[in-house]
């Protein structure tokens, strides 16, 4: 059935070898969109849900060059940015050669 529904949708998982994490608060339109568009790619991924947490926030300011707003994404430890920067990726045909490299 899964394989039925990612074929309707053009999801190819199997493509994904990358470590994709994203720091994300629960309500925050811009994480839904940007979780959303990784779903989509049929990204499996971490999410890291900091809502109150300033300690959490705070390790992933320190990854994301002191960025404190969320979504904020990494792919293989690489920093990508917000939700807009993951969209401007995908708009540019540049993120699924992102998502196709394997984490070292």
């Amino acid at each position: 059935m899964l394989e039925l529904l990612n074929s309707l949708f053009r999801r190819n998982p199997e493509k994904i070898k990358a470590n994709v994490e994203i720091y994300t608060w629960q309500t925050c339109p811009f994480c839904i969109r940007a979780k959303f568009l990784l779903w989509w790619k049929g990204v499996n991924f971490t999410e890291y849900k900091i809502d109150g947490n300033e300690a959490a926030r705070e390790k992933m300011a320190q990854r994301a060059n002191g960025k404190r707003s969320v979504p904020q994404i990494f792919i293989n430890n690489q920093h990508i940015g917000g939700c807009d920067e993951l969209y401007r990726l995908n708009g540019a045909n540049q993120l699924d050669s992102l998502l196709a490299q394997p984490a070292t």
